[in-house]
């Protein structure tokens, strides 16, 4: 019987190889959850999001700082035909008398 029991030892922890699955099988699942974890935060993440910018920046210069002027926005709306032609110059003339402000 003691016989037995030794080769039961020694065929589950070395002969098969089987202490080298159970040393490295929780590096395998670390490595295998961090893997899981990583692809869900990159395929949810939006574009623009990140390391400075989206694709078209190569994902490393800077973020611009500077933002439009209601006039560019302006122009910008009407140009895509967002406003009509009306409501374009009526927008323009509010915000001249804004820009000049109360005298």
């Amino acid at each position: 019987m003691r016989n037995l029991l030794r080769r039961w030892v020694l065929v589950m922890y070395w002969d098969g190889g089987g202490w080298v699955w159970m040393a490295f099988m929780p590096l395998f699942w670390l490595v295998l959850i961090g893997l899981v974890v990583w692809a869900v935060v990159h395929l949810t993440r939006h574009p623009g999001e990140g390391r400075g910018g989206g694709p078209d920046r190569g994902g490393w210069a800077p973020r611009e700082t500077s933002r439009e002027t209601p006039e560019e926005i302006l122009d910008r709306r009407f140009a895509s035909g967002e406003i009509d032609a009306d409501a374009y110059h009526e927008a323009r003339r509010h915000l001249s008398s804004y820009r000049a402000g109360p005298k």
